[in-house]
């Protein structure tokens, strides 16, 4: 007898590679993009897509303000064609890092998700910041 988890096989090690490969392609963590921001090896553009005003409310050290509905070529046009974006939103209950992260790939931009958003970064105990 099988249980539900197993009912279904798991997959095969290279296709569970070549998945989680994706994912990390993709996606990033809140503690790595701290470590990042702490440690001043940071190689990319940390966007915070919610609106201005949340931005305004508190949002991560580092980031830049660009709501999601804002992208285009122009708002972009200060940053090289190469730079990689993390984006994040408010959290797991929100998809405008979604959102933001497809606009971006649709402009040709490199972007990787930042899961967990605001609700995650504050869960691993980091604050949030205001200018």
């Amino acid at each position: 007898m099988t249980s539900k988890v197993t009912r279904i096989a798991a997959g095969s090690p290279e296709s569970a590679q070549q998945h989680f490969a994706t994912l990390l392609e993709l996606e990033t963590d809140c503690a790595d993009v701290n470590h990042a921001v702490t440690s001043g090896h940071r190689d990319f553009v940390l966007l915070d897509v919610r609106s201005e005003e949340l931005f305004q409310s508190g949002h991560l050290p580092a980031a830049v303000s660009l709501p999601h509905w804002k992208m285009n070529e122009e708002t972009l046009s200060e940053y090289p064609a190469e730079m990689t974006f993390v984006v994040y939103c408010a959290g797991p209950h929100c998809n405008g890092a979604d959102k933001a992260a497809h606009k971006l790939a649709s402009l040709g931009r490199p972007v990787k998700k930042m899961i967990g958003g605001v609700t995650g970064w504050k869960d691993e105990g980091l604050s949030l910041v205001t200018d």
